[in-house]
């Protein structure tokens, strides 16, 4: 059996303190059986309320324990020699071309 994930033990506990805090002054009973019964029915509804929660989707796993996610997003891996010199300067910043532009700024070396 799996065990209660957060949102179910929050929801059966709120369910069954407001629902017998609600029964109790609806039906204003004052006998020990009656307040019982309440009781009872409280944690009935909470436990009720906690089991229809609908628990996480879990993730599909393969054989080897990777999600399958994981294999779907995995990309063959390249050679060095592979990549086209244009992706390989895409990915190196620009650097700048004046630097008179910067030269009234304050530095913070002295």
């Amino acid at each position: 059996m799996p065990r209660p994930t957060a949102a179910q033990l929050s929801y059966g506990s709120v369910t069954v303190v407001f629902s017998t805090l609600a029964m109790l002054l609806l039906f204003r009973t004052s006998s020990d059986l009656g307040i019982v019964a309440i009781a009872a029915a409280g944690l009935a509804l909470g436990l009720l309320v906690a089991v229809t929660v609908p628990a996480p989707a879990r993730r599909r796993t393969t054989p080897t324990g990777a999600t399958a996610s994981a294999h779907q997003d995995a990309r063959p891996a390249q050679e060095p020699g592979d990549r086209a010199v244009g992706q390989v300067q895409r990915t190196i910043p620009a650097a700048r071309t004046s630097s008179s532009a910067r030269v009234g700024e304050h530095s913070l070396r002295h």
